[in-house]
């Protein structure tokens, strides 16, 4: 796994529209875990890719009327098997974060990578998802030090707003895998 003009060399990239230049001399410093499922509860559909391409059809599900409207993305998503799509390259800002703040700085997307984890707040993420959230983190600290010791749930910078990526994301187990070398990661 490598990163090329900010691209994940292995993930599948559908771009998104809905990103764009971060502030001037602003990189990333801090990775945000989010979930997500659509229609929730549900996986493997088509629908986390419409929605972050802007093409999500609202009268495919009841729910969707009321989020076909957003203009939201993730850099990366996680499904549930473990493929990565890729929708924002690292170097730009997604539209992830929404209103939040990090250790009292606001607009967190202005210097955060957001992934993305086919979940929901109660349902175990599987051992794929982890391993790969971990090769991703250890490759974005390699590029963006700062990341090391900025890693948080959206629940985290949006309190009030968001509670993903919920009880079940393991942040231990996240942690010490991301810490550990690649061939000692246990599912």
């Amino acid at each position: 796994m490598q990163l090329t003009d900010g691209w994940l060399t292995t993930a599948r990239h559908l771009p998104s529209p809905h990103f764009d230049d971060r502030p001037e001399n602003e990189s990333p410093s801090l990775l945000v875990v989010h979930n997500i499922s659509l229609p929730p509860g549900q996986f493997g559909g088509p629908w986390i890719d419409a929605l972050f391409l802007g093409t999500l059809d609202a009268q495919a599900d009841p729910f969707f009327a009321e989020i076909a409207h957003l203009r939201v993305s993730a850099h990366c998503l996680i499904r549930r098997d473990g493929e990565i799509v890729q929708y924002v390259p690292f170097n730009k800002r997604a539209w992830h974060a929404g209103v939040s703040c990090y250790k009292g700085r606001e607009r967190c997307n202005d210097f955060a990578i957001g992934i993305e984890l086919e979940g929901t707040d109660t349902m175990p993420y599987t051992g794929a998802q982890y391993q790969q959230l971990a090769a991703v983190t250890r490759l974005l600290i390699a590029h963006y030090p700062q990341i090391a010791d900025n890693m948080t749930g959206h629940c985290d910078i949006a309190p009030q707003r968001k509670t993903d990526p919920g009880p079940a994301f393991e942040w231990p187990k996240f942690r010490a895998m991301v810490a550990a070398a690649p061939d000692k990661e246990s599912a």
